[in-house]
């Protein structure tokens, strides 16, 4: 019986390239900038540097989850006009929480498959820290001794209201039913941050990341908009978060819930990014002699229940690989997101996957999850990870809040 949830493969959808910011810590450096001025630097600079002209993308797909100032609603709009995309080319806002970026690739596969464009501009942006403390009961005024009911954004997006639970929750239901420990997790955590700060040292990021100034963007005839940062940073040119963090340290830290393997230190850390990618038509790419960082072959996505949505990436992989006829043994390496250690734990377990190939430089455990930028952050990782080590097949994959679970296909073209 085939296994259910969407599945669209490509013939000839290629990222051309793909840049991130550097990936800032909570009330950060980046604090004060905007997810729209994020969106617009990466927006910027993925074009500059992969030689496409803004005259040439047909379409602008961004994505971004919590408002981060008051112009939401133009978040896509203003990326595509300040990246220098002609006046006339659309664009689309794409929500699918952590897999936003994900599925800004595939709907820019289906849109240049169908015709509508030979090149897409595909944004991802989020700012952690500008979340807003918002009400939702304030339009028809205040009642005497009614409570006013400011709450904390993110705070409550860390709640399922279906089954009642937290996030850190779900990655304990899974922790439970894959018999998962402290220890293991703490273990894995350790692991991440090892690997990112040995990648970091070797300077393996440098490839993708931008570094972010204070600067202006203008668009004539139209207001400039301005990224600032705060007076004494000049520069940022590193991720944040990556730190040293023994075993022996994380083991220290208190659990989330009394008796459960989360913590602070073993989660995902919160950080402000932004990340963009080219994404073209083979014969967009033929006919202006360009050197694709990818080919993008298939995504998948699939819906799990609620209380375990962590486990979504498992059965999204398995789609991709029933659907295409390959194997896990033919994936030479996997990006899944670290939303919680456990969770990553048991979709590797429900999986059997070899950890030797996953998240191979550290996860968001270690740099950080910037929700609708990390999917696009994973795609662009893993594909240079292929061109490193000569691998043909890669995976990105997350699992998705409400239950859910999204993962994209790539090829290294010069392994093809």
């Amino acid at each position: 019986m085939a296994s259910k949830g969407f599945f669209g493969s490509f013939d000839d959808v290629w990222m051309v390239d793909g840049v991130r910011t550097p990936m800032v810590d909570y009330c950060g450096d980046l604090g004060a900038v905007s997810a729209t001025d994020l969106g617009i630097k990466v927006a910027r600079e993925v074009l500059a540097r992969s030689g496409v002209p803004g005259a040439d993308i047909g379409s602008v797909i961004a994505g971004n989850m919590a408002p981060s100032d008051f112009f939401q609603f133009m978040f896509p709009r203003l990326i595509g006009l300040y990246a220098g995309v002609p006046t006339e080319v659309p664009a689309i806002m794409v929500q699918r929480i952590c897999g936003t970026g994900f599925e800004l690739f595939r709907q820019a596969g289906e849109q240049i498959e169908r015709g509508y464009c030979d090149a897409a501009l595909v944004v991802g942006a989020e700012s952690m820290t500008r979340n807003p403390i918002a009400a939702f009961t304030h339009r028809t005024g205040f009642k005497l001794g009614a409570p006013v009911e400011f709450k904390d954004f993110m705070w409550e997006a860390l709640i399922d209201p279906a089954p009642n639970i937290t996030m850190i929750q779900t990655a304990e239901n899974l922790a439970k039913k894959y018999g998962i420990t402290r220890a293991e997790v703490d273990a894995y955590a350790s692991r991440s941050f090892e690997r990112a700060v040995a990648a970091q040292a070797a300077g393996y990021f440098d490839g993708e990341i931008v570094p972010v100034t204070s600067e202006t963007f203008e668009l004539a005839g139209y207001e400039p908009r301005k990224l600032e940062l705060p007076r004494k940073v000049e520069k940022l040119t590193r991720d944040t978060h990556v730190r040293a963090s023994p075993v022996e340290v994380l083991a220290k830290l208190r659990s989330v819930y009394p008796g459960g393997v989360q913590t602070g230190g073993n989660s995902s850390a919160l950080v402000d990014a932004g990340a963009a990618a080219v994404v073209a038509s083979g014969a967009y790419v033929k006919a202006n002699g360009k050197k694709p960082l990818a080919r993008v072959l298939a995504a998948a996505a699939v819906g799990v229940p609620p209380e375990i949505m962590g486990i979504g990436p498992a059965p999204a992989i398995r789609l991709l690989l029933e659907r295409t006829g390959l194997k896990l043994s033919d994936i030479g390496r996997f990006e899944i997101n670290e939303a919680q250690g456990a969770q990553t734990l048991a979709v590797a377990k429900e999986l059997g996957l070899d950890q030797d190939k996953l998240n191979v430089h550290g996860g968001a455990i270690a740099l950080g999850h910037p929700l609708a930028a990390t999917g696009v952050r994973l795609t662009i990782t893993v594909a240079r990870q292929l061109r490193e080590s000569g691998l043909r097949y890669g995976i990105s994959s997350a699992c998705v809040g409400g239950g859910q679970g999204i993962a994209l296909l790539i090829e290294n073209p010069d392994a093809a």
